[in-house]
């Protein structure tokens, strides 16, 4: 898998998990307590690591595509 490949999986994932943590559903639930609230903040986590790593492809990408530009 390129690196561009996995930049990509990357967002897809963030942005699929990101539609759940704003779902009318999911903040229903976490609001009538059917759920652990800590469900919440693990998701905010999940989204905060997510989006570390992608900050740490893009890196990667941005070098690789300097490099391929020279």
């Amino acid at each position: 898998m390129e690196t561009t490949e996995i930049l990509n999986q990357f967002n897809s994932c963030y942005q699929k998990i990101q539609a759940i943590a704003q779902d009318e559903t999911w903040l229903l639930l976490i609001a009538d307590k059917k759920i652990d609230p800590e469900a919440a903040t693990h998701l905010g986590d999940v989204l905060h690591y997510l989006s570390e790593a992608m900050g740490c492809v893009e890196e990667v990408v941005e070098v690789k595509f300097n490099q391929e530009t020279f």
